[in-house]
């Protein structure tokens, strides 16, 4: 249950981020809205999280797994493009993710 909340919350945070681009500066009120439920649900499911996962780990994941999904969106729904840097970033941050989980006592 822990990591359903875990990746409930990594959810939550991508949708609000994602939303951050529509809000256009927060000056679009139901992109606003979105953003704004979106990041307080996701402190909501995290902290949920945390009761049972170490916060080194969940954070880790919560924040990787959300800018690996970020980027992922801003390629397909906004048409942005990554050099080869950008994707050598991305793949650490999925490599140091994977390392910390590797310590095997959740």
């Amino acid at each position: 249950m822990p990591y359903l909340l875990l990746a409930l919350a990594i959810t939550s945070e991508v949708c609000a981020t994602s939303c951050l681009k529509l809000t256009e500066g927060f000056t679009r009120l139901w992109p606003s809205i979105a953003v704004g439920i979106g990041y307080a649900l996701s402190f909501l499911l995290l902290g949920r999280a945390l009761k049972h996962i170490p916060v080194s780990i969940a954070y880790a994941v919560w924040s990787g797994a959300g800018t690996a999904a970020v980027a992922a969106i801003g390629i397909v729904a906004f048409g942005e493009q990554l050099g080869r840097a950008q994707w050598l970033g991305i793949a650490l941050i999925i490599v140091g993710v994977v390392v910390l989980n590797l310590r095997g006592s959740h």
